[in-house]
């Protein structure tokens, strides 16, 4: 069977991230969605997303296919559900579809003339920026149960002080070095090659991955994500950081998404708690205007390849779009749109040829190169975004 993965209507809402890549492959907990339904299922998928992404994430479609939403996470018993599908079947949950059949000659899909199949159980459902943060710890739990089942973890090095330490997993080649590590609450993750300097001290639910780095005397609070490649410091709680991404020093990281390719500077702090306890107002990509999350607890969106130098303070509920570039001092606005440059004083526009200057130095700098398809959903995501920029 040939799987597909898309978008559905939830991709506006999940702006800055769907900028630069499809639902799919958001990450939350250790793996991707599409890395956890890839897992599960034993194939590999392709996806239906916008149009600025098709040539770098290109659908294939079968003679028979199972379409999926991709702002669902599997589990076991969802799979076996979607693996049965067949003919004009559907699986729904509420009024939102999950996976359906269909073959390559059909037309449209019409599911009054499907047979809906409801799904009862509790999944994980990303429908919004902050569920990828509200759902990290249950994502972690998921997933740790998924990539270490008939594993054995690599032994935990001398002189790292544990509590729990069957709820533990390190992957070959990883360096702990003197470091806390408490799965009292949650299992701790450690991917391939990472390492945690000494001093660290980390609470589960937590993970890392292949090659990312904790310095020392970083405090890790729970419901904590660091995707490939990361470097990180100072204090982070609740806060998922897709890849690839840096927050070397001090300065607290609270109930925040950080997407790829970002620098947070030295002793910067976000604020994820308002002066007067009230609910976070964030920006809605969908209705222009500052939207309600039910929160009381909400830091920083940041889109994929946006920087801010030291020092800088993040107000509670702020969102970064996709390279922007924050300095000075102050609190900036609350809203910052992609393609920034500037802060409390104010913001001109980043030109794209200081952009693709910026992208190509940070990515050289882990042996990657900037791709021509990489640099189309940039300049597309420039015009896009024209609408929130002053200048």
């Amino acid at each position: 069977m040939n799987y597909i993965l898309f978008d559905s209507g939830v991709r506006t809402a999940l702006l800055p991230f769907t900028y630069t890549r499809p639902v799919a492959d958001i990450r939350i907990g250790i793996l991707t969605i599409r890395e956890k339904w890839e897992k599960y299922l034993g194939l590999t998928t392709t996806t239906i997303t916008a149009a600025h992404l098709e040539e770098k994430h290109p659908m294939v479609e079968l003679e028979e296919n199972i379409l999926i939403n991709a702002s669902f996470c599997p589990t076991t018993a969802l799979v076996a559900l979607v693996k049965k599908l067949s003919k004009n079947e559907a699986v729904f949950q509420g009024e939102d579809v999950i996976a359906f059949y269909t073959t390559n000659e059909q037309e449209e899909v019409n599911f009054d003339s499907y047979t809906q199949i409801e799904f009862k159980e509790e999944l994980i459902h990303i429908k919004n920026t902050w569920d990828i943060f509200t759902h990290n710890g249950k994502a972690i739990q998921q997933d740790f149960e998924l990539v270490t089942k008939d594993r054995t973890s690599e032994p935990i090095p001398a002189g790292v002080q544990v509590i729990n330490k069957e709820n533990i997993f390190i992957e070959e080649g990883a360096e702990i070095l003197f470091a806390t590590l408490n799965a009292a609450e949650g299992p701790i993750y450690i991917g391939k090659n990472a390492q945690i300097m000494e001093g660290a001290s980390v609470r589960g639910p937590f993970a890392m991955g292949v090659h990312s780095v904790l310095k020392m005397g970083a405090k890790i609070y729970k419901d904590t994500t660091l995707g490939p490649y990361c470097k990180v410091g100072g204090e982070v709680s609740n806060a998922v950081i897709f890849g690839y991404s840096s927050k070397g020093h001090d300065g607290y990281l609270g109930n925040s998404v950080i997407g790829e390719w970002c620098n947070i500077g030295a002793g910067t702090s976000t604020s994820n708690l308002k002066n007067n306890y009230a609910p976070v107002k964030i920006w809605d990509y969908e209705t222009g205007r500052f939207a309600k999350t039910g929160l009381q607890f909400c830091g920083l969106i940041m889109g994929d390849h946006s920087k801010c130098a030291i020092n800088t303070m993040f107000n509670t509920g702020t969102v970064v779009g996709v390279s922007a570039n924050i300095f000075g001092g102050g609190f900036p606005r609350n809203f910052i749109p992609s393609y920034s440059w500037g802060g409390a004083a104010g913001f001109v526009t980043f030109q794209m040829s200081k952009v693709y200057e910026v992208v190509i130095a940070v990515m050289r700098r882990k042996s990657l190169s900037f791709e021509e398809t990489d640099q189309k959903i940039l300049d597309v995501v420039f015009e896009e975004t024209k609408q929130y920029r002053k200048n």
